[in-house]
């Protein structure tokens, strides 16, 4: 009877994961990228612009559609403290968002500005750097049921950035709060500008992306296994459009998320032993219909 009941649980665990047809495998990443933390695409190069996190290179890597590295740029007058989501303006400037803050104890939260001049060569320089505090923390780190200051998923809109926090807190309650930092050189006190709820599951629900689509009429959320949207907003008050769960019906280290098309997005996850390490395409379209 045990042994039975294992093989109901793993046909069940298999059903799970081949249930995600509407998640497509475009390629796996080469090996060199294991711990891909954050990716943008480009269309006029189509290219996918990746990052990965602390300890690793101070680059950016341009992955074309085979998924092979077509383009590795060192980022001078940087070091990878802690990179975590790359994102776009409407020029096609990039920027990298080092503000990993895994213990909450970190002053010296960053956003690097990569000018597009600068993607054609072997090595650029950031245009500028803005850095940034959250006024809320007053304490490095801060009590453990109060670890709301990392964050791995942001944006950029209409000259300002959007940064969603990921939850570390002791108690988890599924807790994210939006911040709003200016595109502009120098030193800022991040504005809070709401809360939302995710969900009470820390292993599924806590915050690795996020994008903002083509149109600028969408805004998504990546977590392990859902994608969280939110559509029909005014301006940038994003948190009072409508929001909408997206199950992916697909668990993995999901780390980066954007769009290629105002329906389609890429996805990234992270290698661990034999699993991941892929990048995906979903229609945010089709996930609708099934929710």
């Amino acid at each position: 009877m045990k042994k039975y009941c294992s093989i109901l649980f793993f046909f069940a665990l298999f059903a799970c994961q081949q249930g995600a047809d509407s998640l497509v495998t475009l390629y796996s990443l080469p090996k060199k990228l294991k711990e891909v933390s954050g990716i943008a695409f480009l269309p006029e190069s189509n290219l996918i612009w990746a990052i990965e996190d602390s300890g690793n290179q101070n680059a950016i890597h341009g992955i074309d559609s085979k998924g092979k590295i077509a383009r590795t740029i060192t980022i001078g007058n940087t070091r990878n403290r802690d990179w975590e989501d790359i994102t776009k303006d409407s020029q096609g400037n990039l920027y990298i968002g080092d503000f990993g803050n895994n213990d909450n104890d970190r002053k010296d939260l960053s956003i690097f500005k990569i000018d597009k001049k600068g993607l054609n060569s072997e090595s650029s320089s950031p245009a500028y750097t803005i850095s940034f505090a959250y006024p809320e923390q007053k304490e490095f780190p801060p009590k453990k049921s109060e670890m709301f200051y990392d964050v791995e998923g942001f944006f950029e809109f209409k000259n300002n950035f959007y940064l969603f926090t990921k939850n570390r807190s002791k108690g988890f309650d599924g807790t994210a709060f939006l911040y709003k930092v200016p595109n502009k050189v120098g030193f800022h006190q991040a504005v809070l500008l709401g809360e939302f709820n995710t969900c009470g599951n820390a292993d599924q629900c806590a915050i690795t992306s996020a994008a903002i689509s083509p149109d600028e009429s969408k805004v998504i959320v990546l977590t392990h296994d859902k994608i969280l949207l939110f559509e029909n907003f005014k301006g940038d008050d994003f948190l009072n459009g409508s929001q909408t769960t997206l199950k992916l019906n697909h668990f993995s280290q999901k780390e980066a998320i954007c769009f290629s098309d105002n329906d389609t997005v890429f996805i990234a996850d992270e290698r661990s032993k034999k699993t991941g390490g892929k990048v995906y395409q979903v229609s945010l379209k089709t996930l609708k219909s099934k929710s």
